[in-house]
């Protein structure tokens, strides 16, 4: 069985001069998803994943952002768009952990 991981967060933009949006997996769910995945992360710390957030699905991968201690989750303009999503608004999100049965 896939690990999946439900959860709701909010929206943010990366302070950056490029116009990045993620969503942070909560602390207790990046843990596991780190003790699950130990060993086969890839560039970065980075961990591949499914998505879905209301209808729409995708594949991409987590990232470990060591200042918050937990794994973000780049969410696309065109995600963003069919969702409705802007910056702070809370978006319920479903992962699943890739190449893991």
């Amino acid at each position: 069985m896939t690990p999946a991981f439900d959860f709701s967060a909010p929206l943010w933009e990366w302070e950056g001069k490029a116009a990045w949006f993620f969503v942070t997996v909560p602390v207790e769910i990046s843990d596991e998803i780190d003790a699950r995945t130990e060993g086969f992360t890839n560039g970065f710390g980075s961990v591949r994943v499914r998505v879905r957030i209301g209808g729409s699905d995708w594949s991409t991968s987590l990232f470990p952002d060591s200042k918050q201690q937990a794994y973000v989750l780049p969410i696309k303009k065109a995600v963003r768009q069919a969702e409705g999503l802007q910056t702070g608004d809370e978006a319920s999100v479903r992962i699943e952990l890739a190449d893991f049965s």
